[in-house]
């Protein structure tokens, strides 16, 4: 395992392109459906037309071409459970700048693509979903960016598809440890009422305690909007279903157990005051302490994949890309810089 401290670019790239929400009609707070059709990503959305476990679903993605003189090499950027593809917006920038062809899209499920009244979701058939979006591009290897949820899929993706990935990075990805071994089944039905009584204000809250140590800032506001908006609007309750799907996928699929077998260069970076975790309050308070504690199980994590490189950004939460721009960017564009 190679390690690094965490270097500093000269400058902030501010969140530019950021979403802008078209308003519900007499309402300053913005009502979306469930394919977001008023919701502006940073750049042109295109959907993928694919037919899965006899459901006809469109993918939607962001394929953006280098702004600086191609470097031959593209970048799979995969979001987060409570993301889409829109919030790697300042990613996206810095990468195609420096030559790379970026390709981010929703997962079934999830931001501008379809929901499935019924699917059996998995880690599998999300990245077998994704290699036929690269295969219809023309795509046939790509360096992976994973963060949170897409952390756990970058990997099942970099384990099912070796020859196609070049480099693997894992920002804050869940799933370092096995929830299950401690906290207690929930049913999809459990899950469902859980995301039925969830709230703009609450959404807003919760980030805010769990992903920045208490304090908000306006620049954070893209990263609640989609939700905020899906739970004002009419179609709500498919959204709510679709989540609790995936949060069944979430706690009983783990990667873990399976970093040994990666065979790719892979950069881990790790926000330090990060506790994101499934089910901390079904346990009591030692065990949720272990359970969400990334300056440990990222060391456990990089000892256990193969030519690993571990970035630690001190005071730094579950979202570097926006909390710590520079930092993030930076052990990013080096790793992928120095990897070919």
């Amino acid at each position: 395992m190679h390690r690094l401290l965490a270097a500093t670019t000269a400058s902030a790239l501010v969140f530019i392109a950021t979403a802008t929400p078209a308003q519900s009609q007499g309402s300053e707070e913005p009502a979306y459906d469930a394919q977001l059709s008023t919701y502006a990503y940073p750049h042109e959305v295109r959907k993928f037309a694919l037919d899965s476990q006899g459901h006809p679903l469109e993918m939607a993605y962001m394929d953006v071409a280098p702004t600086d003189e191609p470097n031959g090499r593209t970048v799979l950027l995969l979001h987060g459970k409570n993301f889409s593809g829109a919030y790697w917006a300042d990613t996206i920038v810095a990468l195609t700048g420096l030559g790379y062809r970026v390709i981010a899209p929703d997962q079934i499920g999830f931001g501008k693509s379809s929901k499935p009244e019924h699917y059996q979701f998995t880690f599998q058939a999300l990245a077998t979903n994704t290699q036929a979006l690269l295969d219809a591009r023309g795509v046939d290897r790509v360096d992976v960016v994973g963060h949170s949820m897409g952390g756990m899929l970058a990997t099942r993706f970099a384990l099912m598809f070796p020859a196609g990935t070049g480099n693997l990075v894992l920002v804050n990805p869940i799933g370092l440890y096995d929830w299950k071994r401690e906290v207690p089944y929930l049913t999809v039905d459990d899950w469902y009422r859980s995301e039925l009584r969830k709230t703009p204000e609450g959404v807003k809250e919760y980030m805010t305690q769990s992903y920045f140590d208490g304090v908000w800032k306006g620049s954070y506001q893209p990263l609640v909007e989609i939700q905020q908006g899906w739970i004002r609007g009419g179609d709500y309750p498919r959204i709510a279903w679709n989540s609790a799907l995936t949060y069944d996928m979430i706690f009983t699929q783990p990667v873990l157990y399976e970093f040994d077998q990666l065979q790719v260069p892979t950069l881990l970076i790790i926000g330090q005051r990060d506790k994101t975790a499934l089910g901390k309050p079904l346990v009591d308070e030692e065990v949720a302490a272990m359970m969400g504690d990334y300056s440990t199980l990222d060391e456990k994590a990089a000892a256990a994949i193969p030519n690993a490189t571990l970035v630690e950004l001190e005071g730094v939460g579950h979202v570097p890309q926006f909390e710590s721009w520079d930092e993030y960017i930076h052990a990013l564009t080096e790793f992928l810089g120095g990897s070919r």
